[in-house]
């Protein structure tokens, strides 16, 4: 789905999308959740963040279906299992919070960390070959968490595939207990 764009609003769709600015302008994780991360998680948090800044999709579509059309700003954080993803307007105002459960998505993340480490492990001393094949193997996991995260999102957040595999990145940055 093109930014700006959401779904069922049919002819309309075109001159909404013109007004609107359908993404995530601030993203903040609750820091409290995170106990420990090391620098390659961290440095993986900076760059899911950077890169979510400057280019995602993103939709709430309750605040959407209100007149709130965004930019919006978005905190994560994982309570009592769950994700919670609060979305506010530009100004903080808050608009709307989608909590999701977490528990399909604890496979994936477990996997994404222990291939996760066997890629840093393999950066320091293997041949580019078994980087190359760690790294396919690192991607396939996190593109199906993505494509699951974008299921779980249906109806509540219209987002593209680039995006739910940042969020999936932050996400699993929550899950760091040392």
């Amino acid at each position: 789905m093109p930014a700006g764009t959401c779904p069922g609003l049919g002819r309309y769709a075109k001159t909404v999308a013109i007004m609107a600015d359908t993404r995530i302008a601030h993203i903040e994780l609750d820091e409290a959740t995170i106990i420990w991360r090391n620098a390659d998680i961290e440095q993986e948090r900076r760059i899911a963040i950077f890169d979510l800044i400057e280019e995602n999709s993103f939709t709430p579509l309750r605040a959407f279906g209100a007149g709130h059309h965004g930019p919006y700003h978005l905190r994560l954080s994982v309570e009592d299992g769950r994700l919670v993803m609060m979305v506010a307007d530009d100004a903080g105002l808050h608009l709307e919070t989608v909590i999701l459960g977490l528990g399909r998505f604890r496979r994936p993340i477990r996997d994404y960390f222990a291939i996760c480490e066997s890629y840093y492990q393999a950066i320091r001393r293997a041949s580019a070959q078994e980087i190359e094949t760690i790294d396919m193997a690192r991607r396939g996991v996190h593109n199906d968490a993505a494509t699951m995260l974008l299921e779980r999102l249906e109806g509540k957040i219209a987002t593209d595939f680039v995006t739910a595999r940042r969020l999936f990145t932050l996400i699993c940055v929550l899950h760091i207990k040392g």
